[in-house]
């Protein structure tokens, strides 16, 4: 696996949707590690206010901007050495209520910034991809399926390797299962459960910029990176939650899967597992139209890397890992 030759000491970092959790994690990571400008391009002027107060850093540039407009993008990459393009649409059901909203934000907003990045002087983007793009059944997964098939094409020539990271259930992140347990039970709210069978990939945010700094450093164009997560039970993650804060939800409403919503995640199929490449942390599956190469015949792997033939977090492995995480630590609080 050879380096890109990328730091990010005196660098400048463009992040799209860069007041989410993702967001806000990266730009701490990227402060920390001595980049010299990060632009956080977003829509929400709220959001963006909060964000400079709380980090109150001169290094930051704030951009008011929708991946929509691709004069707003062009704007937004001058003088820009990387970027990690994390603005999404990511709720999957308001997905299947307003499918259009999706296309217009994960496709079209990722084939603007695909354009824009060939007219500029940026080295490397990385597109925020996620375990719903595989066999894709709602409307949020066939969306980002489609911006990962923009990223992999050979339809946007020029020098920027752009490449993708697919993520499971990053820990913590707003709108996961984890920060709605939490909210529930600390405040006497009914619990809606899904199916207790049902597993989810775990990631800590921490985990997530170490993701999409691997794949700056070592992707090539057209690349897909996976982290090879465990996973854990839903009714294993309610029950740690409940050990944690010491008290038990009050009332739980068996539902059912909601629409669009999988038993199981997957983060690899069995065609991409072929064909990847395994170091001991991650998954680099090289994009065979990109490279220019023809598939090389070899021995088929059979097997897809699913959330329930991960290694399953037990109560006492997930606990430690909802511990360690201090931006979980503060809705435990």
């Amino acid at each position: 696996m050879i380096s890109n030759s990328f730091q990010v000491k005196g660098s400048h970092f463009l992040v799209t949707g860069g007041t989410g959790s993702f967001g806000q994690t990266v730009v701490r990571r990227l402060l920390a590690d001595g980049a010299s400008l990060i632009r956080i391009v977003s829509r929400d002027e709220s959001k963006q206010f909060e964000l400079k107060n709380k980090f109150a850093d001169v290094r930051l540039d704030f951009v008011l901007g929708d991946v929509r407009d691709f004069h707003s993008l062009e704007y937004s990459l001058r003088g820009i050495d990387y970027v990690f393009h994390a603005a999404a649409l990511k709720h999957v059901p308001a997905s299947e209520e307003n499918p259009y909203e999706y296309v217009k934000t994960n496709v079209l907003g990722s084939h603007l910034m695909l354009k824009a990045l060939q007219n500029s002087e940026v080295k490397s983007a990385v597109f925020l991809s996620t375990d719903k793009a595989v066999y894709p059944i709602n409307a949020m997964g066939m969306s980002k399926a489609l911006m990962e098939k923009l990223v992999r094409s050979s339809s946007y020539e020029g020098p920027v390797r752009a490449c993708i990271t697919r993520y499971g259930n990053v820990i913590g992140s707003r709108g996961s299962v984890i920060p709605y347990f939490i909210d529930s039970i600390k405040s006497g709210k009914p619990i809606k459960i899904t199916d207790w069978n049902m597993t989810r990939f775990m990631m800590s945010l921490h985990d997530s910029v170490n993701l999409v700094l691997h794949a700056m450093e070592f992707g090539n164009p057209g690349d897909l990176f996976v982290q090879k997560a465990p996973a854990a039970r839903l009714d294993v993650i309610l029950q740690t939650i409940e050990e944690i804060l010491g008290t038990k939800a009050t009332l739980l409403e068996l539902q059912g899967p909601r629409p669009g919503e999988k038993i199981h995640e997957t983060l690899l199929n069995s065609e991409e597992r072929t064909v990847a490449i395994e170091s001991e942390l991650y998954f680099q599956v090289p994009s065979i139209t990109k490279s220019f190469k023809q598939e090389v015949p070899q021995v088929r792997i059979e097997d897809e890397f699913v959330s329930n033939n991960t290694k399953i977090l037990n109560k006492e492995e997930l606990k430690n890992i909802f511990l360690q995480d201090s931006e979980l630590n503060k809705l435990f609080s």
